[in-house]
C-alpha cells in the first residue's frame, strides 16, 4: 500500500499523472489551490480504480501554505511536485508581488514541504521525489525570465538533494517537459500554438499522459539506479 502527494493536482499535467498511478494501485494525496471542481470531477474518475484518493486545499502561494498540506498527511512514499504557474513578460515589466508568487509556488512551498516529509520517507529508506520542473529550466526564455528562474532552481533543488539522501534509498530526480497541451496553453493563439509546434523537431506538443508515464517510470523499480537526473519530454525542442 504505497501513498503519493501531488501537488497541482487539478492541471492537466497533474491529472494525468494521478489516473496513471491509480491504474497502478497507488493511494493518492490530491492537492489543490482554487479548482475544488476539477478534484472533485477527478476523485470521481478515479473511483473506479479502488484506492485511497485525498484532496488537501492548501495555497502554496502563501509562504505558509505548505504546513496545512503536511499536517494532512500521514503516510507517504513519493512526491510530486507538479503544482505551478506561468508568467510572461519583459523582465522590466514584472512586478515584486508576481516574483514572490513564482518563488512561493515554484521553490520555497516545494523546498519546505519535502523537508517536512522527508523524515517519513528516511523512516522507510525508500522513496522517491519528482520535480516538475521545465524545459525553460534547462534553456531559459525570453519573456519568461523570471519563471524560467525558479524553474531552473526546480533542477538545482533536484540535484542537490539527490547526493544528500542517496544513502538513504530515497530517489530524487526531475522531468522537464516542453510545450505540453494543457490548459497553461490557453494563453496562447491557435496561431501561437502552431508556430511552437513547428519549431518543435517531433511536430506537436506533448501530452500530460507523456509526462504522466515518465513519472510513472521514475516510482517504479524499473528505475531503481536513477537518480539526480533531468529527463526531458520535449519531442527534441531543446536537447
Amino acid at each position: 500500500m504505497k501513498y503519493v502527494l501531488i501537488t497541482g493536482a487539478s492541471g492537466g499535467i497533474g491529472q494525468a499523472i494521478a489516473c496513471n498511478l491509480a491504474d497502478k494501485g497507488y493511494h493518492l494525496y490530491l492537492h489543490f489551490n482554487k479548482n475544488e471542481q476539477a478534484i472533485k470531477g477527478l476523485i470521481n474518475k478515479l473511483e473506479p480504480y479502488g484506492g485511497e484518493y485525498i484532496p488537501i486545499q492548501a495555497d502554496l502561494e502563501n509562504p505558509s501554505g505548505y504546513k496545512k498540506v503536511v499536517s494532512e498527511i500521514f503516510s507517504i512514499d513519493a512526491i510530486i511536485h507538479c503544482g505551478g504557474q506561468s508568467q510572461y513578460g519583459l523582465l522590466v515589466d514584472l512586478q515584486q508581488t508576481e516574483a514572490e508568487s513564482l518563488l512561493n509556488v515554484h521553490v520555497l512551498s516545494p523546498l519546505m514541504l519535502t523537508k517536512e516529509l522527508l523524515p517519513k520517507l528516511l523512516a522507510k529508506g525508500k522513496g522517491n521525489i519528482v520535480m516538475i520542473s521545465s524545459i525553460w529550466g534547462q534553456t531559459g526564455a525570453a519573456c519568461e525570465v523570471a519563471y524560467s528562474t525558479v524553474k531552473g532552481a526546480q533542477i538545482a533543488l533536484v540535484k542537490a538533494l539527490s547526493k544528500e539522501v542517496a544513502m538513504n534509498g530515497i530517489r530524487v530526480n526531475a522531468i522537464a517537459p516542453g510545450a505540453v497541451s494543457t490548459p497553461m496553453m490557453k494563453g496562447f493563439t491557435p496561431e501561437e500554438v502552431e508556430q511552437i509546434a513547428d519549431e518543435i523537431p517531433m511536430g506537436r506538443l506533448g501530452k500530460p499522459e507523456e509526462v504522466a508515464r515518465c513519472v510513472a517510470f521514475l516510482l517504479s523499480e524499473d528505475s531503481s539506479y536513477i537518480t539526480g537526473q533531468v529527463l526531458s519530454i520535449n519531442g527534441g525542442w531543446y536537447t
